[in-house]
């Protein structure tokens, strides 16, 4: 599978992409329950990190069974995938995120899921009426997103050094990076937790924390053909 997925325009329904889901779907199905989503028409797109952390991590293979739902590779799912390949892993890191659940499948089911979850790209651009839209989990490790496509279309040799970064990185969070992604309308991120969606430049963080317990969360639904985020940003 290839690390990298195209999307053409919808041209009937509206596109919408969520943060970081972390095992809650009911909580995402009441987000979009909330903006009236009708999967005949419309399509979501995630930004990975389907599972941990919340207690419904197993429906994932579920939602990414639907033809309406597009998700690019988180690091909660990478983490997955290398348990399942016996590579070197940080057990306590893993177990304190919300791994738990994974370690205790049987080793079969363990292998089903981290077959899905290296299905998935680590990077995916989608055409709206307006520009081209991209998506990664954390950021985008080089100048240009046309040079990020081609590296994972097709430098095998780069694509283990870019792949941390696409997962991992909050540099441009922590640095207040404004210099955006200049041959993309705008480019979705998660992996960071903000009490209300951010942009800097043209990237758009938009984990807002909706599998956190309590009332300290809630899911940021963002409009492709508009970039306005639902619920709504209150002023002032």
């Amino acid at each position: 599978m290839s690390k990298f997925q195209h999307v053409d325009a919808n041209p009937q329904g509206r596109d919408f992409a969520v943060g970081d889901i972390h095992g809650h779907f009911t909580r995402l199905q009441a987000a979009l329950d909330a903006v009236e989503f009708d999967p005949a028409v419309d399509r979501l797109f995630s930004v990975g990190d389907l599972v941990d952390r919340g207690p419904q991590s197993e429906q994932a293979l579920d939602w990414l069974a639907q033809p309406w739902f597009f998700a690019i590779q988180g690091n909660h799912e990478s983490l997955a995938i290398q348990h399942a390949l016996h590579q070197p892993l940080d057990y306590r890191m893993y177990k304190a995120s919300g791994g738990s659940w994974f370690l205790e499948l049987k080793p079969e089911a363990q292998k089903l899921f981290a077959a899905h979850f290296a299905r998935l790209p680590l990077a995916l651009e989608v055409e709206t009426s307006s520009g081209l839209i991209g998506l990664v989990h954390a950021d985008c490790p080089l100048p240009t997103w046309d040079l990020l496509r081609s590296t994972l279309l097709g430098h095998l040799s780069e694509q283990g050094k870019l792949e941390e970064y696409c997962l991992w990185s909050r540099e441009r969070l922590q640095m207040g990076d404004m210099s955006g992604i200049p041959d993309l309308r705008a480019l979705i991120v998660g992996h960071t937790t903000l009490p209300q969606p951010h942009v800097l430049g043209n990237v758009f963080h938009i984990d807002t924390g909706g599998w956190r317990s309590g009332d300290s969360g809630y899911f940021t639904l963002l409009d492709l053909a508009t970039l306005q985020v639902n619920p709504p940003i209150a002023a002032g």
